[in-house]
């Protein structure tokens, strides 16, 4: 038993040695970005006593790859909501376009059958004979 808690502690303890230095390793070019953002803010502020500069304040751009693909990737992905976006309001605007111009033609249709229909009705009525229509027989 005794042996078993001795490897999990230097395992655990590897762990932790690794993951310190991992972290060390990433805080390293900020503490490095910020010591030369403080030394060129000592040296710019001698040369302008009355106003002081206006200052940009940028991170370095990582040299990891699994970043700079991250990076790539998360700027992709907004570019591809954004044309996406564009793209469904486009087609909502045809969209509605298109309804508006088929309920239209259905609207001028209805006109027109009605208009036929009562063309062709006034037509009908205008060549039969007024006679009456029950002459009286029966079968």
């Amino acid at each position: 038993m005794s042996q078993a808690k001795k490897m999990l502690l230097s395992t655990a303890f590897v762990a932790m040695g690794l993951s310190a230095s991992a972290f060390a390793q990433t805080a390293q070019p900020a503490a490095d970005a910020s010591g030369q953002i403080s030394a060129q803010a000592a040296q710019a502020a001698p040369a302008a006593q009355a106003a002081p500069a206006p200052q940009n304040l940028v991170a370095p751009a990582s040299t990891d790859p699994l970043v700079q693909k991250r990076n790539a990737s998360a700027q992709a992905s907004a570019e591809y909501k954004a044309s996406k976006k564009a793209s469904k309001q486009e087609l909502k605007a045809t969209t509605k376009e298109a309804k508006a111009q088929y309920k239209e033609q259905v609207r001028n249709a209805k006109i027109n059958k009605k208009a036929d229909n009562q063309t062709a009705n006034d037509d009908l009525k205008a060549a039969e004979p007024i006679t009456p229509k029950d002459t009286g027989l029966q079968h």
